[in-house]
This record gives C-alpha cells, sequence and structure tokens, in this order.
C-alpha cells in the first residue's frame, strides 16, 4: 500500500492547510510591525509637537495584541500540518464510514470489521463542525497521526480534519 501522503488529495489539503498557516503567522507580524510602528509615530509626534493622538494607544494595543495572537495561531497550525505529513507519510488511509453524535462527537468504523473508533473534533469553527456533520454515515479515509490523534477526509472535501480519540472514563 502507499503512504497516505502520496494521494494528490491528500497533498493539495495538506499544502493548503500550510499555506493557510503561513497567512496567519505572516499577518500577525504585519500587525505586530504595524503596531509598534504607529507607537513609535505617536511617541515622536506627542514629544515634538507635544499633541496626543487620541485612541492610538489603543489602537497600538489592539495590533500588537491581536498581531501576537494570530503569530501564535499561525505557528501552531503550521506545527500541526507539519506533524500530519511526517505521520501521513507513515501510515495508510483506512476505509470506512463516519457517524456523528453531536456537535464535535464522531465514531470512525473502519471497513473490514474493526472496532469502531470513537473521536472528538479538533477544530471549534462552526463551519468546520458542520462540514464535518454533513459527513454524517459518509464514505471516509481516516489515518492516526499520534498518539490518540487521526486525521480523516472524505471524497471531495478538499481538506482534512483532525480528531482525537476518545478515552472512556469508569
Amino acid at each position: 500500500m502507499h503512504p497516505a501522503s502520496d494521494d494528490p488529495g491528500t497533498r493539495t489539503a495538506l499544502a493548503a492547510l500550510q499555506v493557510g498557516a503561513l497567512r496567519w503567522l505572516g499577518g500577525g507580524a504585519i500587525a505586530v510591525v504595524l503596531g509598534v510602528l504607529l507607537g513609535a509615530a505617536t511617541v515622536s509626534m506627542a514629544g515634538e509637537e507635544g499633541r496626543r493622538v487620541p485612541g492610538a494607544g489603543l489602537v497600538v494595543l489592539a495590533l500588537v495584541l491581536g498581531g501576537l495572537a494570530a503569530v501564535v495561531v499561525g505557528g501552531g497550525a503550521l506545527l500541526r500540518t507539519s506533524r500530519w505529513r511526517r505521520a501521513l507519510a507513515g501510515t495508510t488511509w483506512r476505509p470506512g464510514r463516519l457517524y456523528v453524535a453531536g456537535p464535535a462527537v464522531l465514531a470512525f468504523e473502519p471497513d473490514g470489521g474493526d472496532e469502531a473508533v470513537q473521536l472528538r473534533l479538533l477544530s471549534t469553527a462552526i463551519w468546520r463542525t458542520r462540514a464535518v456533520q454533513a459527513l454524517d454515515g459518509a464514505a471516509v479515509l481516516a489515518a492516526p497521526v499520534g498518539s490518540g490523534q487521526w486525521v480523516f477526509t472524505a471524497e471531495g472535501a478538499g481538506t482534512l480534519y483532525g480528531a482525537r480519540a476518545v478515552t472512556r472514563g469508569r
């Protein structure tokens, strides 16, 4: 069998996730730089002319904090994408059916009679959750990508979805 990463759809989905992560990372870096430049310009104006710029401090704070948050999100997404790429290079897709029990509660039943895997969707984005809910009962491809983590996709989905295996307590 070929590794899951050899599939053209998988390569395209991983590339799209990487581009999205780089956008977050780059946009956050730009926001931080703009915040620092605006802060420096405001301080310079206040020092030379004694003129205060109303609201400039709040704008600087929003740009820097928002930019830092976006850098963290982008960096995390970039790390996750590279981790998924490495893991998918060492495993194959497992065909099966996906069943949805709630907004983020899933069950993957592999073809061939293997035991179902209970999953919880990693994403909290509403559009992603709704896209997964639309896959209820659909044929999907899934692969384990780490300790208790799975990635799955469906024909024509154009993206990969991450999920964590749910361990049952007593």
